[in-house]
């Protein structure tokens, strides 16, 4: 929770950053933030909160001075550009969001507007900005990975779980910057076999458990997408590890399921 307050207080600030570094506000003017969310409302709810809160925490309190404009793709990738343009239309000040797909979905939308991303893969091989230390253009946020960061979260799932010998990593090939160069970087050193299962949609999650059980992979770890955020529940609920699953393995980026 303190995590979560602690990403969106910080997304809050760079807002502002943004909105001053934007025109001049006609007088009386009420900024208007827009968020393109890639998840569902009831999924992202707590983050929501997080994020209001950290704008309260500010004096920004919305409907008195400043409003906020949010839509949903529902974990449809393809509608993240039309709501992005949406937004654009309502000629908001600052773009909020977050994943790569939702970052490219409003670079393509607009070449002006401030966007602020609360996290994405790494931003610099996604094309999202051109270096770290001077993104340039109009986006700027927080990254939540890197290729050393993959190999490193897989190091202690390893160190957690030392028998373990092979691995299986579900992701959305659409997204750029999943982390798969780094996983992959890092298996060999720690005696894993790394097994890649594409999901594109919902109905590619039975095939994939299939494939887990039938190369018989002993955790499966998932890729910070939209489409597998989407079916979080699903994934525990439903993995066919869940049998004798010892715990769950929560990070920044992924979760992880062990038999």
């Amino acid at each position: 929770m303190k995590a979560k307050s602690l990403l969106f207080t910080i997304t809050s600030i760079l807002f502002l950053v943004a909105v001053q570094l934007a025109e001049p506000q006609q007088p009386g003017k009420i900024p208007r933030i827009g968020v393109l969310s890639p998840g569902s409302a009831s999924l992202t709810s707590e983050r929501s909160d997080s994020f209001r809160r950290g704008l309260r925490e500010l004096a920004y309190i919305e409907g008195k001075n400043i409003f906020i404009e949010i839509r949903y793709a529902e974990g449809k990738q393809d509608r993240l550009y039309e709501l992005a343009l949406d937004l654009v239309k309502l000629k908001v000040d600052v773009i909020v969001t977050a994943t790569t797909p939702g970052v490219l979905a409003a670079k393509k939308a607009t070449s002006t507007i401030p966007i602020v991303f609360a996290g994405a893969g790494d931003p610099v091989t996604s094309g999202l900005v051109s270096n770290l230390a001077h993104p340039g253009e109009n986006i700027t946020g927080l990254s939540i990975l890197g290729p050393e960061l993959e190999g490193k979260r897989l190091e202690l799932l390893k160190e957690t779980f030392p028998k373990i010998t092979r691995v299986a990593y579900l992701l959305d090939p659409t997204n750029t910057g999943t982390g798969l160069a780094g996983l992959q970087a890092a298996a060999p050193a720690l005696g894993l076999q790394l097994q890649t299962l594409e999901v594109r949609s919902a109905k590619d999650f039975d095939s994939a458990f299939e494939a887990v059980l039938r190369k018989g992979a002993q955790a499966i770890t998932v890729a910070a997408v939209p489409i597998i955020s989407i079916n979080q529940k699903r994934i525990i609920e439903t993995s066919p590890l869940k049998t004798g699953c010892q715990r769950s393995i929560h990070t920044a980026s992924s979760s992880t399921v062990v038999a």
